[in-house]
């Protein structure tokens, strides 16, 4: 074992170890707030509302000075739930009250534009209609700081929806309408909320969406594939990689590869959804970092040489587990699960293929030429840089090197890949023009005649005549 994969494998080590000893919690999001936001997550069963609530004018309407506090009392947080559930009044289309319950108060900062950063109120709600009647179409009112500061409006905006095919939380909020004073009758008119254009077809179809979304934003298994792809064109000899000619050979272990991770996240993905398994996400994201740490070694030198696949299989477990995160922050019902990991799962593999089928060309002719060590090696430590920086990030030691591959990773890859394209066809085109240039001189060689040689297009048989 050579003196760099020791080192890997000593870092590898340390950080399993850091990780079992050192467990933390994700950091808090600012949200934009230019008056009050109102987001509504709808389940199945209820409504969940999020209200960022700027504290400067809460404190006016209120009496409740919160925006002169760091954090709330327990007297203050029981003053602003009695309020706000006083201004929070959702009702059916036939005037039947929902049923109103305050989660969670805390403050929080937000960033303005204009006036740089300001404080804010989050305040969690969870919204139930009442037995036998439906919660797609409902009337909100809402009037809290509006029925004191007049000018004060409230934005009022889906999230997520999975019925309606809105499952991305990274996306921009759908608004239905802006609540606000009504100069007439100086009151706030309820919001008439219709969601009723929805189904579990387009639920479905979202989970497709966002699956495929998720693998091409997920920096971290676009690293992990490539380095699967890396030596897969590539055959093991005494401890190092060459350039492996045979064609059908290469596309079966990338096949094989591809099918193991595939098996491995899937069977994993299911698990962990299905029976709602609550899982420590920053273990698991450190674990991630660490197998793409190992896939970067393998790359530079063969660690298990034969073995890719069922390497791949195994850290498909450990990839699958945090593909479900993001179905557990849907919250959804059993039967909405069971349709959202197919259509998750189908997501993830359709882009997974296609990443696949790209990489494929250019790596079988880059395989064989002098660049190709060079690009493999290099390309390596950059995959280890990036892994060694998530670990630490996700050990709780942010770094530049994690945010920077957080920030650029979803625009390198392409960017390799369109290089690696591009220059596999370059050096396809030379060396087509290269056997054609020899072909033809082979062909037409000239010969000296007259006074020399006969022409001929065989050399060995090239007579010499002094006519």
């Amino acid at each position: 074992m050579t003196r760099t994969l020791r080192i890997a494998l000593i870092v590898l080590g340390c950080a399993v170890l850091a990780l079992l000893c050192n467990p933390n919690t994700a950091p808090a999001q600012a949200h934009p707030m230019p008056g009050t936001n109102v987001f509504l997550d709808v389940r199945e069963t209820a409504i969940e509302a999020e209200l960022l609530i700027p504290t400067m004018d809460l404190a006016e309407a209120s009496g409740i000075r919160v925006d002169l506090r760091t954090r709330l009392s327990d007297t203050e947080s029981t003053g602003l739930a009695t309020y706000l559930h006083d201004h929070l009044r959702p009702a059916t289309s036939e005037g039947a009250p929902w049923s109103v319950r305050i989660t969670d108060l805390r403050l929080d900062y937000t960033d303005r534009t204009a006036t740089g950063p300001d404080k804010e109120l989050v305040a969690h709600a969870v919204l139930t209609p009442p037995a036998g009647a439906g919660m797609r179409h409902f009337a909100l009112t809402y009037d809290a700081v509006m029925h004191k500061v007049v000018t004060h409006t409230a934005i009022v905006a889906v999230r997520q929806d999975w019925q309606a095919g809105q499952v991305e939380s990274g996306n921009a909020a759908r608004q239905i309408g802006v609540l606000r004073v009504d100069a007439a009758s100086m009151t706030v008119p309820p919001l008439s909320v219709d969601l009723t254009d929805a189904g579990a077809w387009r639920g479905f179809a979202g989970m497709v969406v966002l699956g495929g979304h998720h693998i091409l934003e997920g920096t971290d298994h676009l690293l992990f594939l490539f380095t699967l792809l890396l030596p897969a064109v590539l055959i093991a000899k005494a401890g190092r990689w060459y350039p492996d000619r045979r064609a059908g050979r290469a596309v079966r272990h990338i096949v094989a590869v591809t099918i193991a991770f595939t098996i491995g996240h899937s069977v994993a993905l299911v698990l962990s959804a299905l029976t709602r398994l609550d899982l420590p996400a920053r273990p698991i994201e450190t674990l991630i970092a660490a197998t793409i740490l190992v896939g970067g070694a393998h790359a530079i030198r063969p660690l298990f040489p034969g073995r890719e696949a069922l390497v791949a299989g195994v850290f498909g477990l450990v990839h699958g587990m945090a593909f479900a995160f993001t179905l557990a922050e849907l919250k959804l019902s059993t039967g909405q699960l069971a349709l959202s990991v197919l259509g998750f799962n189908l997501g993830i593999e359709a882009v997974q293929l296609l990443l696949v089928a790209l990489a494929l060309p250019p790596l079988l002719v880059l395989a064989a030429t002098r660049a190709q060590p060079v690009l493999r090696v290099g390309a390596a430590l950059l995959v280890i840089l990036a892994a060694l920086g998530w670990a630490c990030d996700r050990l709780g030691f942010p770094n530049p090197v994690a945010r920077i591959a957080d920030q650029t990773g979803t625009s390198i890859l392409p960017i390799i890949l369109s290089a690696s394209a591009i220059a596999a066809v370059v050096l396809a085109v030379q060396r087509t023009r290269a056997r054609q240039r020899k072909r033809t001189g082979n062909a037409v060689s000239p010969r000296m005649t007259g006074f020399g040689y006969h022409r001929s297009s065989d050399s060995a048989t090239a007579k010499r005549s002094f006519g």
